[in-house]
């Protein structure tokens, strides 16, 4: 059989199978017409040359080579060629089946079927250079083998770079293992750099391994197992992959390339080569590939192959119908498209409605008239502007949206809209006492800002700081200040800035928000403040901002220096108790929908909550508390209601019925006669009655008549108590209508005892508090009752309010000069400073108070311990008490019990100022502190506390360590300052 293997076009390479009729060795007319049919397929240039290679099988099986070349065009060309047919075949030597051990060449993808090309890549040197020695010595044959999947990996999950990669990295033995054993002896057409295009011509089997590098194999050629040519199921089979591959022509364009040749020629394929054709243009994957390659059985063969040409119809139509789909859709949307273009325009010209352009200039002239007028000049034009542009640029360009955002800006500003402002000082004192309680201070700062106000005229010049813990109410001030003005407020967090553009709305990256801050806060900038977006100046002048701060210390000095700080501490436990009971418990009854009458909560339960789970110096704490107290009671009480419920349905349905007609009278006590027509009221007898009957009293005038189903009673309600007298008639046996009362009793007895459950009130106490918030999260922070050699109660300051701090020393060591200090308790720099400082004013201290125990710390190594090792410390308000603690040990006295004090120490024994005096007032007060030691600095901020915060403690104010000394180790106290 003679087969065309390679032209001079490149649409014959790489897979490209041309058949020609069975003939005679010699060259005549069906090469031509072969030659012809290939003209008519790829229309060459008249002059164009062209060469084509070809194999024919002899009788004794080997394949022979030959190459033609052809020159010029037309018959003359044709004529030329086959006159030269006889010259141009030259026999290769030796024959291919002569090639018992090859050159073994993996192939990754996809199997090398006889009679197509394969490009493959080369990348083993050594490899490379033995095919090039083997074609220069005229043997340019060598193995293609299939290179199995690597163990435990998933094929289809690896990339064909990845698979390439491996196989060259395989070398020898490991290669040879994973060959595939059946595949293909393959001719090298050509060698082009690490390109190497091998032609298949019939199937091998590898036996054993020769050399590893290169890797050589021994091979067997295979043969087809002999078959029936005229079988009549071979035949069809045959036949049905002839029309599978003509309907993928028809349904697929993929393979039509390859097709397209060998409909015209099919006749001339044998058995097996058209089961090696339809496997090898299939898209199957390389094992059902290779699966053909290795199967000798024709028939067989031809059953698998149209098994895979079956799979590449049916993936020919998902395609189809994925395509008609996409088709559709796209152009059902284009048809919609011009469909509304089109109801656009006519609507257009009809004038029923506008383009965008114009509905969207319309817009914002709309938006911008009730302004106008307050507008300023520069402002006006720059929007004019705009609105012309807008007017030119196509709606689909990314320009127009950015004008459209620009101008949505630049009218959503309200220019010199104005809130009328209202100054009565005594409606914001209103205000302010129905949202806070306490803050007297507070308060009485805001009434004068709003009194220079009014006097001004306007309430600007200042920026308002409110600082202090969280939870004590400085957003909710703000929101009173805005409500007592008669102004709108707008809260925007500035906590956490990085960047410039997170305040004037550039996109330049990084540069200090501070300053961006402070232009838009002073009052002396903001009347033109310029932002990166909107590129206008705005007048900010009369926008009051209400700034509000946890700790002062984070904000920069410029922006510190233009604010009127003003410091809320926190409330003390009185302050709690009133605010718990006035406004949170209030709010958070009505927002759970619970009556007051359903519950109570004591002020033993109120002051455990404040003193054991909410210490902190805010009240939002102490707010999540009673709101879970009353949740908790919500769900109490629907369950009891829902529970009592199903109880009195239960009892009621449990009663016995009992059928009779009843009768029932009213006399009065005094046996008088009781009017027939005050009340009339109807009963039902029982099913069982089966007769009118008459019910007739002997002591009254009226009478009811009854039927067979219902007996009509009249009845006198008296407004004194009565004797009830009841007639029952029965149409079997008389009933005892005492029975009946003593049911409507129950049932009305247990109606309202369920009613009386309903609104029983449910009590919350001190006793019962863990049931409702769990366990008491602090304990008192009061360690000692009477404090023990060693140990002093120092106040400190915390962002949090103000609490309470015991500084204790002990001697470790005593020896001569042993004298040293070790401090522990997680203490910053600051403190520990102070503690060197206390450690050298209490030997000075020591000398001049205790003369014969001079040598104590010269010659003792103490330890100073400040606990809570987890918190850190720092700050100088310490110094006194540590002193303190350290001449305690030193003379082995106590202090006086009750005994609390701060304040910063100098070298000289001199008692600086220090901050936070509400916080450690406050937090005194909650340890039950009787006597409290402050600078003399501080007596006027200690002066201007609320009278509740300083009530019941005896306060001394000192300038000199001395003072201090009289005062915790003495019995009597100094003159109070």
């Amino acid at each position: 059989m003679l087969k065309l293997l390679s032209s001079s076009s490149s649409s014959c390479l790489h897979g490209k199978l041309y058949s020609l009729r069975p003939g005679p060795t010699v060259l005549a007319s069906p090469v031509l017409r072969v030659l012809g049919s290939l003209t008519g397929l790829t229309r060459p240039s008249p002059n164009s040359a062209r060469r084509a290679f070809f194999c024919s099988d002899a009788s004794d099986g080997s394949d022979q080579v030959v190459e033609i070349e052809f020159k010029g065009a037309g018959a003359e060309a044709e004529a030329e060629a086959e006159s030269k047919s006889s010259s141009a075949i030259v026999s290769t030597n030796p024959r291919p089946e002569d090639y018992l051990t090859v050159l073994a060449l993996p192939l990754p993808h996809r199997p090398l079927f006889p009679g197509f090309y394969m490009p493959i890549y080369v990348k083993d040197p050594k490899l490379l250079a033995a095919l090039q020695e083997s074609r220069k010595r005229q043997a340019p044959y060598a193995g293609a083998f299939l290179l199995k999947d690597e163990p435990g990996t998933d094929p289809s999950l690896v990339s064909g770079s990845e698979t390439d990669k491996n196989i060259h990295d395989l070398k020898g033995k490991e290669l040879f293992n994973r060959l595939h054993e059946v595949g293909t002896l393959a001719q090298i057409s050509s060698i082009q750099g690490d390109q190497v295009v091998l032609i298949g011509h019939r199937r091998l089997r590898i036996t054993e391994m020769v050399d590893e590098d290169p890797l050589t194999v021994k091979v067997d050629h295979l043969k087809d197992k002999p078959y029936n040519k005229d079988d009549d199921v071979i035949k069809a089979t045959s036949f049905e992959v002839i029309s599978t591959l003509r309907d993928v022509l028809k349904t697929s364009s993929l393979w039509r390339d390859h097709v397209q040749t060998y409909t015209q020629h099919i006749g001339d394929f044998n058995f097996p080569r058209l089961a090696d054709f339809g496997a090898a243009i299939s898209g199957a994957n390389k094992l059902q590939c290779q699966k053909v390659l290795e199967e000798l059985d024709v028939y067989k063969r031809l059953e698998l192959t149209l098994e895979l040409v079956k799979k590449e119809i049916e993936i020919s139509k998902i395609q189809e119908s994925i395509a008609k789909a996409i088709e559709e859709k796209i152009s059902g949307e284009q048809r919609r498209y011009l469909l509304n273009e089109q109801l656009k325009a006519i609507k257009k010209e009809l004038g029923l409605e506008t383009d965008d352009k114009t509905a969207l200039s319309e817009k914002f002239r709309e938006r911008l008239e009730p302004n106008r007028e307050n507008c300023p000049p520069h402002v006006l034009q720059v929007i004019e502007e705009e609105l012309t542009k807008l007017q030119l640029l196509e709606a689909s360009s990314s320009e127009f949206n950015v004008t459209r955002n620009y101008l949505d800006w630049l009218t959503s500003i309200p220019w010199g809209n104005y809130s009328d402002e209202n100054f009565d000082v005594l409606r914001a004192q209103k205000i302010l006492d129905e949202d806070h309680y306490g803050l007297n201070d507070v308060k009485e700062r805001i009434l004068e800002f709003i009194a220079v106000g009014k006097l001004r005229g306007i309430s600007q010049g200042k920026i308002i700081c409110l600082s202090g813990p969280p939870g004590v109410g400085k957003t909710s001030i703000g929101r009173s200040i805005a409500r007592a003005l008669n102004r709108n407020f707008f809260r925007f967090s500035v906590g956490g800035l990085s960047d410039v553009a997170e305040i004037k709305l550039g996109r330049g990256h990084a540069g200090d928000p501070a300053s961006a801050l402070l232009e838009l806060l002073d009052p002396e900038q903001n009347a033109n403040f310029l932002d990166h977006y909107l590129d206008v100046p705005i007048d900010l002048s009369k926008v009051l901002f209400v700034c509000t701060a946890n700790v002062v210390e984070m904000i920069p000095s410029p922006l510190l220096d233009r604010m009127e700080v003003i410091s809320i501490a926190g409330y003390i436990t009185d302050e709690k108790m009133h605010i718990a009971r006035d406004y949170l418990e209030k709010t958070t009854r009505e927002a759970c929908g619970i009556k007051p009458e359903q519950v109570e909560v004591t002020d033993a339960a109120l002051l455990a909550l404040i003193e054991n789970y909410c210490r902190e110096a805010g009240v939002r704490n102490l707010q999540k508390h009673i709101e879970k107290i009353y949740r908790k009671i919500a769900l109490q009480l629907v369950r009891q209601g829902a529970s009592d419920e199903a109880a009195v349905a239960d009892q009621i349905q449990s009663l016995p019925d009992r059928p009779a007609a009843v009768e029932v009278q009213l006399v009065d006590t005094d046996e008088t006669q009781v009017e027939d027509d005050k009340l009339d009221q109807e009963v039902v007898s029982s099913k069982n009655q089966t007769a009118a009957e008459s019910l007739e009293g002997n002591d009254h005038d009226h009478s009811s008549e009854t039927s067979a189903e219902e007996v009509t009673i009249q009845m006198a309600l008296p407004d004194e108590p009565a004797v009830v007298e009841v007639q029952v008639q029965d149409t079997d046996e008389p009933v005892d209508s005492k029975l009946y009362l003593q049911d409507a009793k129950e049932t009305e007895k247990i109606q309202e005892g369920e009613a009386t459950k309903t609104v029983e009130k449910v009590l919350v106490d001190s006793s019962n508090l863990a049931d409702f918030v769990g366990k008491p999260v602090f304990h008192a922070e009061r360690i000692y009752d009477q404090t023990p050699i060693g140990v002093v109660m120092g106040l400190a300051w915390t962002a949090m309010g103000g609490s309470t701090l015991y500084i204790e020393t002990t001697q470790i060591e005593e020896a001569e000069g042993k004298g040293a200090l070790h401090v522990t308790g997680q203490l910053g720099d600051v403190m520990k400073e102070s503690a060197q400082i206390a450690h050298t004013v209490a030997r000075a201290i020591l000398l001049d108070k205790d003369p014969d125990n001079h040598t104590f710390f010269a010659n003792s190594k103490l330890h100073l311990h400040v606990p809570a090792g987890a918190t850190p410390k720092d700050g100088p308000s310490a110094g006194c008490t540590m002193i303190t603690s350290m001449l305690s040990v030193a003379m082995k006295k106590p202090i006086k019990r009750d005994l609390a004090m701060t304040g910063e120490v100098t070298l000289t024994g001199r008692i600086l100022p220090i901050g936070g005096v509400k916080e450690k007032t406050i937090a005194a007060r909650r340890s039950d502190v009787k006597t409290i030691i402050f600078p003399l600095a501080n007596k006027r901020d200690f002066d201007e506390l609320a009278p509740n915060v300083k009530e019941g403690l005896d306060v001394h104010f000192v300038d000199d360590y001395n003072q201090i000394f009289d005062l915790a180790f003495s019995d009597g106290q100094n003159e109070k300052k």
